[in-house]
C-alpha cells in the first residue's frame, strides 16, 4: 500500500478537530486501548482515526506496518464482533499519516475484551469514548432481536415512564431509588424503552441520564 501525497486533504482533516466521528493520535503503543476507540465509533455512527497526529494538530508522522499491525489487532483480536477497518497511508508535510475509517456496526454491541478479560462496550461521546451502560448493551440486544413494541405497558413500564416524565433527566440510580424497581428488572424496561424510541439516553458530561423523546 503506497502512501499518497496529500498534505492538503490531511490538514483539512486535522482543521475539524476531534469530535464525535474524528480522534487523533500521536501513536498506537496499545492494541487493547485503540481497540476502545474502534468499539465507540462501531457503536456510535462510525468514525475515523487519524494515525500520526499530535492532540495539538500537529503532524508527527508513523512507522505504519508497526501500527497497521496494531490496528488489525485491535479490530480482529480486542474487539467482538471484528471491526471492518479500512486503512488509508497518506503522506503530509512529509510524514506519514494513516486513517482509519470505522463504519458503523451492522450488529451492536461491539464488545472490547479489558485486561482482566471482562468484554466491555464504548460509546463515543463528542470527542471521547465512554464505557456504555448496561441499558445501552441491552437496547443494542433489543434491536438485534427486533422486539415489537406492545400496545400496553405494565404496571412497572408504566411506573419508570411517569417517573422519567416527571423529571429533568434522571440517572439510573435516581429511577431506581424513586420506583423501587429492582436493577435488573430496570435495566431490561429500560433498554426495552430506548429500543421502542420512548425514552432516550443523554450524557451531562458526568452521567448518562434518561429522559422522555421528544
Amino acid at each position: 500500500m503506497k502512501a499518497q501525497d496529500a498534505s492538503a486533504y490531511i490538514h483539512s482533516l486535522i482543521a475539524e478537530g476531534e469530535h464525535i466521528h474524528q480522534d487523533f493520535k500521536f501513536e498506537i503503543s496499545d492494541s487493547r486501548k485503540i481497540a476502545r476507540t474502534l468499539s465507540a465509533f462501531s457503536n456510535t455512527d462510525g468514525g475515523r482515526l487519524l494515525i500520526g497526529v499530535k492532540d495539538n494538530g500537529n503532524i508527527a508522522g508513523v512507522r505504519s506496518e508497526e501500527e497497521i499491525y496494531m490496528i488489525d489487532t485491535a479490530a480482529s483480536i480486542y474487539c467482538c464482533p471484528e471491526v471492518n477497518v479500512g486503512i488509508e497511508r497518506y503522506m503530509a508535510d512529509g510524514r506519514q499519516v494513516l486513517v482509519v475509517q470505522v463504519p458503523p456496526a451492522p450488529a451492536k454491541p461491539v464488545m472490547v475484551r479489558n485486561s482482566d478479560g471482562r468484554w466491555l462496550a464504548y460509546v463515543r461521546i463528542a470527542d471521547e469514548n465512554i464505557l456504555a451502560t448496561a441499558v445501552h448493551i441491552g437496547a443494542w440486544k433489543c434491536a438485534a432481536r427486533d422486539i415489537p413494541h406492545t400496545l400496553n405497558y405494565t404496571a412497572q413500564e408504566r411506573e419508570i415512564l411517569d417517573t422519567i416524565a416527571s423529571g429533568n433527566g434522571l440517572t439510573f440510580q435516581q429511577i431506581c431509588r424513586r420506583t423501587a424497581v429492582p436493577g435488573k428488572n430496570a435495566v431490561r424496561l429500560l433498554s426495552l424503552l430506548v429500543h421502542w424510541g420512548i425514552i432516550e439516553i443523554c450524557h451531562d458530561g458526568h452521567n448518562f441520564l434518561y429522559s422522555a423523546k421528544r
